[in-house]
């Protein structure tokens, strides 16, 4: 099971005393909490992409390089790597290059973005949002499994005998997520190639993304990647955590209740009533987490944001601390001692790789007629 956090790097005034840190100040503040997250003994650590105020993370792949150079054990990923409104080319490129330069600790999350404006500042109409996706991905995997590609479709400029470099490393691309919050398209892409899918379980209640995990839980059998319950899953969380539950309550209460995100409308008590949100003691956080599983089943990757709605920096490490020494441990006990033998753990670079050099000595193996 894997751990993380995931941050979608907004600029936000601290309501309890309207500070607003600077663009500078939030970019540093990502970087300093992808390192606490290693030290803390986390497992992921996840940038969002966006290209309009108040985000900050517009080039997730120069950050994570940063971070790469300064971790050594910190899987490094996105949350989300806009697929519809990226070139595929320059994903291809980018993120081999990231790779590299991580020494395979990365893999990415492919989203549309919700975000209307957004689109036509990159040449596309938000209406052909799900197409891009499907066209986009379908090229994006070609350029790093195939040496020399030529492609025509219907978003970009065609490709003739090119080569994307560098190429993945050790031969592997980066394992891919698809995130979705509502679309069942995207689900269903993700079963057909057999790639993971990472529900952002965030704001909406249960009762929608278990439809959805069910749903691509199923496509992903149908497509023969193996049985319902081995599909990739990964899932979002938000916790607030202080070793006195009342205290948790009290000091996220003005940042909730103030929050461009969820802010003014539903009470915090409903909030942490009907979605994954958990306010309080370290055990209250665990005895939440552990739900999940009950409804979703064995899954691979938890992911928590932790650092948005203004929270200073020294409040978000102090969150990290606890996570990692009291929650995270006792999560992963549980939840690997549940997981069936027979459910897969999380993809990384490493099992990708022994993965791929059992298929080719299979493949040697039937060419010999062994």
């Amino acid at each position: 099971m894997q751990f993380g956090i995931f941050t979608v790097g907004d600029v936000t005034t601290d309501p309890t005393n309207g500070t607003e840190p600077t663009e500078h100040e939030r970019i540093k503040a990502m970087v300093r909490i992808a390192l606490k997250a290693e030290e803390v003994g986390l497992d992921v650590f996840a940038t969002g992409e966006h290209h309009n105020p108040p985000f900050v993370p517009s080039s997730p792949t120069t950050m994570l390089g940063y971070i790469a150079a300064q971790t050594s054990k910190l899987i490094l990923s996105t949350s989300t790597t806009l697929i519809t409104t990226n070139d595929p080319v320059k994903i291809a490129e980018d993120y081999a290059m990231l790779q590299h330069l991580a020494d395979g600790r990365v893999d990415l999350m492919m989203g549309r973005g919700n975000t209307g404006p957004v689109y036509p500042w990159f040449g596309q109409d938000i209406r052909q949002g799900i197409p891009l996706a499907i066209e986009n991905y379908a090229l994006l995997r070609r350029l790093w499994r195939e040496d020399v590609v030529d492609w025509e479709g219907k978003f970009r400029t065609p490709l003739q005998g090119f080569t994307s470099t560098p190429r993945p490393l050790d031969g592997v691309p980066p394992f891919v997520w698809h995130g979705s919050i509502r679309s069942p398209e995207i689900a269903e892409q993700a079963a057909y190639y057999g790639d993971g899918f990472f529900a952002n379980h965030i704001f909406w209640p249960t009762s929608h993304f278990q439809q959805l995990i069910a749903f691509y839980r199923q496509r992903f059998e149908h497509y023969g990647h193996g049985s319902a319950d081995q599909a990739i899953v990964g899932l979002g969380g938000q916790a607030f955590i202080r070793p006195k539950s009342q205290d948790a309550w009290n000091e996220f209460r003005p940042y909730f209740d103030n929050a461009p995100v969820y802010g003014h409308g539903p009470s915090l008590e409903e909030f942490t009533e009907q979605t994954p949100l958990t306010v309080g003691s370290p055990q209250e956080v665990i005895d939440k987490t552990l739900t999940f599983r009950e409804h979703f089943g064995d899954y691979q990757r938890q992911m928590f944001l932790m650092d948005h709605a203004g929270l200073p920096l020294k409040t978000v490490l102090e969150q990290l601390d606890l996570l990692g020494s009291e929650v995270i441990p006792v999560l992963r006990k549980e939840l690997d001692a549940r997981r069936p033998a027979h459910v897969p753990e999380a993809p990384t670079h490493e099992s990708l790789k022994a993965a791929s050099a059992s298929s080719a000595t299979s493949a040697s193996s039937v060419e010999a007629g062994v």
